[in-house]
């Protein structure tokens, strides 16, 4: 069964500042501390990556797979859905901005199905701290950009 998790925070810098740090995967390994390396498979007809590889740690190990990007409500939100993977079967979600004050609300949905079977609150576990971290990190790379 997949573990659905969502979570907030408020960003002090203008949607599309977030939404251009969201959206530059080339320079996520040097921001976000679990991805060891990134590769732009695909582009759509405007350039933006399309299918990218992600290989980062998960688990206490390292993992490989490839997300498929969803730019049909941007720049309001980013949707994603995993193609393959060597660890997840499932992996999908999405970012949402909204203006909120000076800032940004972002909001992260995310599903995950492991291919290999653990206890649900593990699981569970993993998903919040998948999504605190990020939400952190991209928190503190988009405020160093306003």
């Amino acid at each position: 069964m997949a573990q659905r998790a969502t979570e907030s925070i408020v960003v002090n810098a203008s949607p599309e500042v977030v939404y251009g740090v969201v959206t530059d995967f080339a320079n996520y390994a040097h921001w976000v501390s679990d991805v060891k390396k990134i590769e732009v498979l695909e582009r759509d007809s405007d350039g933006r990556p399309l299918e990218v590889e992600f290989r980062a740690a998960a688990f206490g190990r390292s993992t490989t797979y490839v997300l498929r990007y969803d730019y049909s409500r941007a720049p309001d939100e980013l949707s994603w859905t995993q193609t393959r993977g060597d660890l997840t079967e499932t992996l999908q979600g999405q970012y949402r901005f909204e203006p909120s004050g000076p800032g940004t609300k972002v909001t992260y949905d995310l599903e995950v199905e492991l291919l290999v079977p653990i206890p649900a609150f593990v699981k569970s576990r993993a998903a919040q701290r998948i999504q605190t971290q990020a939400l952190r990190e991209l928190k503190a790379q988009a405020e160093l950009q306003a």
